[in-house]
């Protein structure tokens, strides 16, 4: 009987050792290149240094509110939540009625890329093979859908703050400072902290958290992708910290 109460105790310890080194299991290069992809669906010219579309994009929808190189931004028509029309993009600002990208998770990296060149997007004007490459490989690899986490009513989200609160002190304080409002993300005309991001739209928060941000830099460095560090529910306990932290 003895032996096996510590048969069942060192199965829970190894559980828990397990579930604490999750983590560090990430395949930091696989995430690199997933988050690459990541900032270029983000904002594609930023991240590659390449020259910021002064027009309209030609398949911009009439009835979408955006011009010039917003409406560039793949985000811009499918989302943070890459469910276009069937998501957060189904009203407001940023609605074009598009679809979203979510079934593209079952096409090939081939497949997608030709989408990409398509008449529709035509990213091969603007973009090298390379880069469509690497968007592919985030289309196909890097989505994430956190709608079982967030409260449809209040975007809150329900992780281990304190959790999350251990890791943002380590990794994030130095440049967002302890309240999260040492980085203005709207100055000089307004403003837009850590915090109002987190809370007002935490699926822009956890992109950005998994693949960085190829328009926020700090001291010379560019905001690192958290994806090689953190999984899914680390990233979920990062986040319920960071809706705690001041909206103005």
């Amino acid at each position: 009987m003895k032996s096996k109460i510590l048969f069942i105790i060192i199965g829970l310890s190894s559980l828990t050792l397990n579930a604490a080194n999750n983590a560090s299991n990430i395949d930091a290069k696989k995430a690199n290149a997933i988050a690459e992809g990541g900032r270029i669906y983000d904002k594609w010219w930023k991240e590659l240094k390449l020259e910021k579309p002064a027009s309209t994009h030609p398949s911009y929808p009439a009835v979408g509110k955006k011009q010039g190189a917003a409406s560039w931004r793949c985000k811009e028509c499918h989302g943070w939540d890459y469910k276009g029309d069937k998501g957060a993009y189904n009203k407001g600002s940023h609605k074009t009625g598009i679809k979203g990208i979510r079934n593209a998770v079952n096409m090939s990296d081939k497949e997608i890329v030709a989408i990409l060149k398509n008449k529709i997007h035509g990213y091969d004007k603007v973009m090298p093979d390379a880069a469509l490459a690497q968007l592919a490989n985030f289309v196909k690899n890097g989505q994430v859908d956190i709608a079982r986490y967030l409260n449809k009513k209040t975007l809150h989200v329900n992780g281990n703050k304190k959790h999350g609160e251990s890791f943002f002190n380590k990794n994030c304080k130095e440049c967002h400072g302890s309240d999260g409002r040492k980085i203005n993300f709207k100055a000089p005309l307004n403003t837009e902290y850590l915090g109002t991001v987190a809370t007002e739209n935490p699926v822009e928060t956890i992109h950005k958290l998994r693949n960085g941000n190829p328009a926020a830099f700090m001291n010379g460095k560019p905001m690192p992708n958290m994806n090689k560090i953190l999984n899914l529910e680390e990233q979920i306990d990062l986040l319920t910290f960071l809706q705690t932290l001041p909206v103005k």
